[in-house]
């Protein structure tokens, strides 16, 4: 069985174990091996306890001085204390409520002790809780140790000990990275980088097998991704005879098209006319003006005979296209209307009956658009905003109410090039990196919890002048973490300190209609001030709302900043930005600085990546990007680069003459990790 034997079959797992370790997404002895550790600890060099320094982990050989004893200092706590000694000098061991410790040591045994050097209150250097084992095992001391990412109720030990087992299970590894690509690219075999990779002799190994792992992880995701455009690129699209025509639409606007607007609608109209169905990502920071881009490509769709549809994830965004598009449309004869969940029965048939007709011509609407009810006439052009809201099922539903009509995906996440080329390898992407002239960037500050009733009282001087204004908190409700600011509470006393404002409230777990409710609140002018958490990151655009305080900023990252500061600065009055911490660690001081200094999304997003890394940037699958087991897409970029030269030369040279990586993409667009 192999690689395919399950995790629960090893020995010393079990099938208690194998639901724990599944936590983790083992489910096989393949996956197992593709558990990397995140770190290493170097236990190969005994120190002699006489050159032990305060504050640095070490591993010493010594002997037991006396047998471990056992004292009450109150009712739940029991210290356990050992003295061990070597040839330069004498240690104090600790382990606190750990009743079984002293039955693990003998009178004069050796040991090998691995952790951390403290002093104790007597001024005695000594280890708490070190990791031991008789002198000479040299099973978790006297070499360089994996450290993995655990789950609860597993140790390292355990994790360790299993992966030991794993590599023996698998023997031989059929090497499937080409040999002229390994040999080009100087990567390691297999065999010896999956051992060094977790149990490596030296750093030198296990730095060489990690490149290998780096290369390998990109390569292949690189590689499917390519096979899924290629397959995009093969489908017939709809050829737009006419694509001058948008510029007797941007001519009638209102406001003057920037450079990267043109560009990338020219980028739309070359894809609409080429007879191949366009699959394009439109990429830009908040209010470079997406919209007008989408706009553009619908009239065009239009004029050449064919529906479109445009998809927003909530109610209320949709109802501001709707408003913003049908003003743009109406000067032109098209016909617009809007299509949602919550419209009563005799209205939704009557817009259903349009769109069925083909009289409605373009159709905004939520996930209500995808419903087996919606029968299109002639759809030819669809576009989904904030893509990250919507599932590729969603999006494929949207795809299948035409006849492979082409799509526009909005997304105003900005993401480095580099990594966009990943994120969206089946897409064609155009980037809006210009904002419109005349927007004033929004000031930002950072201030600690001390300052907090000041910049209230500037929130509050400033709703009394007309304008409006968010709060956010990273929580809905009272938390174990008291330090942590919550929605409810803090709307709550916002109510009371300034009882001459509307205070409004909106979060998550709210009903879609409740949210909405105060959404349409904030926009109409009723409600000055809305405490939320980051449900409003995408919202409805509310000009009047000039102000945003967000809470506990450090539990955010900057890029999630970023987006929720676009939410103020919409209208023409100067717009502010207030982040408060108490965190006072170096890497919150930096980001908070960065979020200072910079109004720029793609500065943004590159500092955020170099920050937190990829997890933390993206928070979850839903960007498109499977969870890197290995790779770190900011430090590794000039592997990224490499992999993507190979990956370009495999594909040229035909993927089908290299079956066992051909195999490995495969299993990676089955598996479904990739969602964007």
């Amino acid at each position: 069985m192999g690689l395919e034997k399950p995790i629960q079959y090893l020995k010393g797992v079990g099938e208690k174990r194998a639901a724990l370790f599944e936590k983790k997404g083992i489910k096989t002895v393949r996956d197992m091996l593709y558990f990397f550790p995140r770190s290493h600890e170097d236990r190969s060099k005994i120190k002699p306890v006489a050159e032990c320094v305060e504050g640095e982990t070490v591993c010493i050989a010594a002997s037991v001085y006396q047998l471990p004893l056992d004292r009450y200092v109150r009712k739940n706590m029991l210290i356990t204390s050992m003295n061990v000694y070597d040839d330069s000098g004498m240690i104090s061991l600790v382990w606190y409520n750990n009743k079984y410790v002293k039955k693990n040591f003998t009178e004069n045994g050796k040991y090998v002790f691995f952790g951390k050097v403290s002093r104790s209150k007597q001024g005695r250097l000594q280890m708490i809780a070190p990791v031991y084992e008789k002198f000479g095992n040299e099973h978790y001391t006297g070499k360089i140790i994996p450290i993995y990412p655990l789950t609860a109720k597993l140790s390292q030990k355990t994790v360790q000990s299993v992966m030991e087992t794993a590599l023996k299970e698998a023997g031989q590894l059929e090497e499937y990275l080409p040999e002229h690509i390994r040999e080009q690219y100087k990567l390691a075999e297999i065999n010896f980088a999956m051992h060094n990779i977790h149990f490596p002799r030296d750093f030198k190994n296990y730095n060489i097998a990690r490149e290998r792992f780096v290369f390998e992880e990109l390569l292949i995701l690189q590689l499917a991704l390519s096979g899924r455009k290629d397959k995009n690129s093969e489908n017939p699209g709809h050829i737009f005879e006419d694509v001058k025509c948008v510029r007797d639409f941007s001519d009638t606007l209102p406001f003057d098209l920037t450079g990267a607007q043109k560009r990338t609608i020219n980028e739309v109209c070359r894809d609409c006319k080429s007879g191949k169905q366009m699959n394009r990502l439109v990429q830009g920071d908040v209010g470079s003006g997406k919209t007008a881009v989408a706009a553009a490509a619908i009239y065009m769709a239009v004029k050449n005979g064919f529906q479109a549809a445009m998809m927003a994830p909530t109610e209320i965004l949709a109802a501001q296209h709707m408003e913003s598009l049908s003003e743009l449309f109406e000067k032109h004869g098209i016909r617009t209307v809007l299509l949602t969940g919550s419209m009563r029965a005799k209205q939704k048939r009557e817009v259903l009956s349009q769109i069925l007709s083909g009289e409605a011509q373009v159709v905004i609407g939520t996930h209500a658009l995808i419903q087996e009810t919606v029968e299109f006439n002639n759809l030819g052009f669809v576009v989904a905003d904030e893509q990250h809201r919507f599932g590729v099922e969603q999006r494929a539903k949207l795809l299948a109410k035409g006849k492979e009509p082409h799509m526009l995906i909005m997304s105003a996440t900005p993401i480095p090039r580099t990594l966009a080329l990943i994120l969206y390898g089946d897409l064609d992407i155009s980037i809006i990196d210009e904002l419109p002239p005349g927007r004033k960037p929004v000031k930002t500050y950072s201030v600690p919890g001390g300052m907090r009733s000041r910049a209230y009282n500037f929130i509050y001087k400033n709703i009394k002048s007309g304008m409006q204004a968010y709060v956010v908190c990273p929580l809905v409700a009272e938390s174990e973490s008291s330090d942590l600011k919550n929605a409810e509470e803090l709307a709550e006393k916002l109510a009371q300190d300034y009882p001459d404002i509307k205070v409004g409230l909106m979060h998550g777990k709210m009903k879609a209609k409740d949210k909405d409710e105060v959404m349409a609140g904030f926009a109409s002018g009723e409600i000055q001030l809305l405490v939320a958490t980051t449900v409003i990151e995408v919202g409805v655009n509310v000009p009047n709302a000039n102000i945003m305080a967000i809470e506990n900023a450090e539990r955010f990252g900057l890029s999630q900043l970023h987006q929720l500061r676009g939410r103020v600065g919409r209208g023409g009055d100067q717009a502010h930005c207030i982040l408060i911490t108490d965190a006072e660690n170096e890497v919150t001081k930096k980001r908070m600085e960065t979020m200072c200094a910079s109004n720029d999304g793609f500065y943004i997003s590159e500092q955020d990546l170099k920050l937190r890394g990829p997890g933390d940037f993206f928070g979850t699958r839903q960007h498109g990007l499977p969870e890197m087991k290995i790779a770190n897409l900011f430090e590794d970029r000039d592997i990224l680069r490499l992999a993507q030269r190979a990956a370009k030369s495999l594909i040229e040279d035909g993927t089908d003459k290299y079956p066992l990586l051909k195999k490995r993409c495969d299993e990676l667009l089955s598996n479904e990790i990739i969602m964007n």
